[in-house]
């Protein structure tokens, strides 16, 4: 019978009653139910004949207390009827027929001995609101979705029930195996009642230990590196399989199957596992028996192949499965799979390939016959192509390389796939189904595409080790109107950096297999050098504006020779304030390498490149290589004149398990044609982003300029060789390589749709090769009354500043006093502005010192020597955009290199 306390409104649900000591007195705790002590038994009673049943007949028969249920409704759960005979057995049926019904609350049958039935009732109340009470972890919405009570619904006990049930196996999915539900319930008027769940969800409950037990051949340790399930610990603090989970469990006992079968034990069973939660309901202690078995060999591999077309002797040679080895199922499926593919390239769509086992127990012996069963040549009945809503047919199948009507060939297949897959328009592992056609010979491709944005409006600003703050605003939209092609709008401005560039490619110009891309440019770029406390500052300006057109016609599938004309025109600039004398590039102070450089030039230059690639991605591969041969010739026109190679080479292995290990290597040379020293801007140069562990421009030749500090009046100067005091300048090499060997790592899910992709590699490289510039010695040493050299208390020379000369190499004085003091003049006594004047005045002057201090200039770094670094990188698709993130040791450098342990980048594409 149910009991509530009735409430005249919400406000009084303190007066609630709990349901689970009268409603739901029979529910089951939700960690595990414990049988509650029964009374000790009565002593026997004594054998009674049991009495006749009375028979009575119904004479009359009506239903009160009837609110919401008609009367007819609640009489057709019974059998009782007018004018039939009844006993008491059958009322007390009629009353549990309908207490069963789960629509009343309580059932009382009067007038049982006079046969004018009468059956009260009170009917179960309507549910006004359903309440969660305590539930953090586990969000209201999921709760929603489980439960099956909801307002204005007929309240029963077997629904709280089955609800309850329902909460708390949510709770155990996310581990939570203490979790207590609590149900109460407020009577409200109108017989309608809140039910309130009071949810206790308790910790997570933890993987305390894993027990193995019957292992003899492999630790503990190691077996359980292999399961999915960790041991709550340090080392697992941030991973999410710590919790137990029973289909966790099941996968583990596959995960120890699977291990062993890859090491020869192919009788391995797991015997039992067992989770038993502790008495706190804290943790879990998992126990797995296991039963090893003895190891097996490989023994004889043959094939049996009912297909014509294949020599079942040559087919077994070219196996990966040589008799002798260790057992391998692994191997085994890589076996069938490649019997599969080869069937495929032979036009065997659908070729049934199975292992035949042959085991010796007495020898250890697993001898297997593949047997590939009778296939019908197949053919391409059609391709359908669906989901591309903006895409047009025809970027997509002429990516293809099958059309309907061909042969089957899967190694075709797998290719259209890769070509697809790296035009980066649809979603990622796209793969191409197949599906039987209308013959047993005929098959359905299907290439069902998700499209993905492909349009990029970016407005952004960062912050790059390189040039500091950046602001970026670009439009690209790689697949306009959904035919392939490629615009693009960009300008970035930086503090050493301006530029603004657009651009346009056709992939397949006029439908034909050629492409064409061209790009308009300007670009301004502040060069620089590092000076005092690793300041930078600008040395030289360089401005280019014009074009490039870009050409690209495949040869073969995997050949392609690429054509290109490039028009610049270049104006290099120094600072007249600060490295011009008299109206002239001072070398003194801007360097001669650098004054060298100044003026305008017009570069036109047309190049070739020939490209094999077998990428299976553009993007991001996994497997395949890609190696580049290209030659660029400048002066057809113009006055510049070079030659210039590159090659590069890039090499990708999937490892398994999200691994991918890559090797990449890249080299160049320039040489001037017309016998000049080849420009500046027109070198190669190394360092950060491409050599990781290098500041920008941190590798190869340079002129490092070295100041001398101290009193020159003491004659105590000394040079100065510390690395944040000395100007730093990169010249550039004529010859580079370099060369990478990365393991790309995998992470979670959760890592993975963040964008996170992390790396370690290891790369080596050097630029060198250029003709040894003339450097700047600018010091003098000083000497005593008598004329002697003085030396420093360490034995180096004494330097004092040096004296200052007018551009013919006169001697030049500095007025001390009168209307003229401080003046700079080449009179001893006196004052003349200009050179032919008389001197005018009675000072005696004193010998101008030049205002530059006197420094030493060193070459260093022109050499191919090795340089290797070491290091872990992340990228990142941020939200700002992508951004890599590196940490590398340079572990080998040579004198002058500027090497650099944490660089970031934020928008270069990775």
């Amino acid at each position: 019978m149910v009991t509530a306390i009735k409430a005249s409104n919400l406000g009084a649900r303190a007066t609630a009653t709990l349901l689970a000591g009268t409603i739901l007195s029979g529910l089951v705790s939700p960690a595990g139910a414990q049988t509650a002590p029964q009374p000790a038994a009565a002593p026997a009673a004594p054998p009674q004949v049991a009495a006749p049943a009375v028979t009575r007949t119904i004479k009359s028969l009506r239903v009160e207390g009837s609110q919401r249920i008609e009367p007819e409704t609640v009489l057709s759960y019974t059998r009782l009827r007018v004018g039939d005979s009844y006993t008491n057995e059958t009322v007390d049926q009629a009353i549990k027929d309908l207490l069963s019904s789960d629509l009343l609350a309580d059932v009382a049958i009067e007038g049982v001995e006079s046969g004018n039935l009468v059956i009260r009732i009170r009917e179960n109340p309507v549910i006004n609101r359903v309440v969660f009470e305590g539930n953090k972890r586990l969000k209201q919405d999921k709760i929603d979705k489980e439960i099956k009570l909801r307002p204005r619904q007929i309240f029963t006990r077997t629904a709280v029930r089955a609800d309850i049930a329902r909460i708390v196996e949510l709770y155990r999915r996310q581990g939570r195996f203490a979790a207590r539900i609590e149900p109460k319930m407020v009577s409200l008027d109108q017989n309608r009642v809140d039910v309130i769940f009071e949810i206790h969800e308790g910790p997570k409950s933890k993987v305390r230990q894993i027990n193995i037990i019957g292992n003899e051949v492999f630790s503990d340790k190691k077996l359980r590196a292999q399961m999915a399930t960790k041991v709550a610990s340090l080392s697992h603090l941030l991973s999410s399989n710590t919790s137990y989970d029973q289909d966790r469990l099941a996968y583990d006992q596959q995960k120890l199957r699977q291990f062993y079968l890859t090491e020869g034990y192919a009788d391995f069973r797991v015997i039992s596992a067992v989770a038993e939660l502790t008495p706190d309901k804290k943790d879990f202690i998992i126990t797995y028996v296991v039963e090893e078995g003895p190891r097996y060999k490989f023994g004889p591999v043959t094939v049996d192949s009912a297909i014509r077309d294949f020599d079942d002797k040559k087919l077994a040679e070219a196996l990966p499965i040589k008799e002798g080895q260790w057992y391998n199922a692994k191997t085994v499926e890589d076996t069938i799979e490649q019997l599969s593919e080869t069937a495929g390239l032979f036009g065997y769509a659908f070729a049934d390939v199975r292992p035949d086992y042959q085991r010796n127990k007495d020898a250890l012996t697993m001898s297997i016959n593949f047997h590939i069963g009778e296939a019908n040549r197949t053919y391409i009945e059609r391709i359908d192509i669906t989901g591309n809503r903006q895409t047009q047919d025809k970027v997509i199948r002429r990516e293809l390389r099958v059309a309907e009507g061909d042969a089957f060939n899967t190694f075709l297949v797998k290719r259209s796939q890769d070509r697809i897959n790296s035009l980066g328009y649809f979603q990622d592992k796209f793969e191409i189904e197949r599906k039987e056609g209308s013959a047993s010979d005929r098959i359905v491709l299907g290439a069902n595409v998700e499209e993905r944005p492909n349009g990029e409006l970016t407005l952004s600003a960062g912050f790059s080790s390189l040039e500091r703050f950046i602001l970026q605003a670009s439009i690209r939209q790689r697949n306009f109107r959904g035919m392939g092609q490629t615009v693009s709008i960009s300008a970035d401005y930086s503090s050493y950096s301006k530029s603004v560039e657009l651009g346009f490619t056709e992939p397949y110009l006029f439908d034909s297999n050629i492409a064409l891309g061209g790009t308009i440019f300007r670009r301004d770029y502040n060069s620089f050098n590092f000076l005092t406390n690793n300041t930078r500052n600008t040395t030289y300006r360089q401005v280019s504006t014009g074009f490039q057109l870009v050409a690209g016609l495949p040869l073969t599938e995997y050949w392609t020779l690429s054509g290109r004309y490039y028009l610049s025109k270049d104006d290099v600039t120094l600072d007249q304030a600060q490295f011009y004398t008299n109206g002239q590039c001072d070398p003194v102070k801007a360097g001669r390498f650098y004054c060298e450089q100044v003026g305008n030039r017009l570069t036109s230059l047309v190049g070739l490149s020939l490209i094999y690639d077998s990428l299976n991605s553009r993007l991001r591969p996994t497997r395949g290589q890609r190696v580049s041969l290209g030659v660029d010739v400048a002066g057809l026109g113009g006055n510049v004149r070079y030659v210039r190679g590159k090659v590069n080479a890039d090499k990708y292995w999937g490892l398994g398990s999200g691994f991918v290990f890559s090797l990449s290597g890249e080299g160049g040379a320039i040489k001037s044609l017309d016998g000049s020293e080849v420009r500046i801007i027109d070198r190669f140069y190394l360092g950060e982003p491409q050599f990781r562990g290098f500041d920008i421009r941190g590798v190869g030749p340079r002129v490092q300029r070295y100041f001398y500090t101290g009193d020159a009046a003491a004659g105590t100067q000394l040079l100065n060789s510390n690395r944040n005091q000395f100007v730093d300048d990169a010249l550039g090499g004529k010859a580079y390589y370099l060369t990478k060997a990365e393991l790309e790592l995998p992470l979670g899910s959760g890592a993975a749709e963040l964008g996170l992709r992390p790396s370690i590699y290891i790369m080596a490289g050097s630029l060198f090769s250029i003709r040894r510039p003339t450097t700047n010695n600018f010091f003098i040493q000083a000497v005593d009354a008598n004329g002697k050299l003085l030396v420093n208390k360490d034995g180096s020379p004494t330097l004092l500043q040096p004296p200052l000369n007018d551009a013919a190499g006169n001697p030049l004085y500095t007025v001390t006093t009168g209307a003229f003091q401080g003046q700079v003049t080449r009179c001893t006594v006196g004052f003349a502005a200009n050179a032919n004047d008389p001197c005018v005045g009675t000072s005696v002057n004193a010998r101008a010192l030049n205002p530059t201090a006197p420094f030493l200039e060193v070459f260093r770094g022109s050499t191919a020597t090795p340089r290797i670094s070491i290091g872990f990188g992340v990228n990142w698709n941020s939200p700002f955009g992508p951004l890599r993130i590196d940490v590398a040791k340079a572990l080998l450098s040579q004198p002058g290199d500027d090497k650099k342990l944490v660089t970031f980048n934020v928008g270069t594409q990775f």
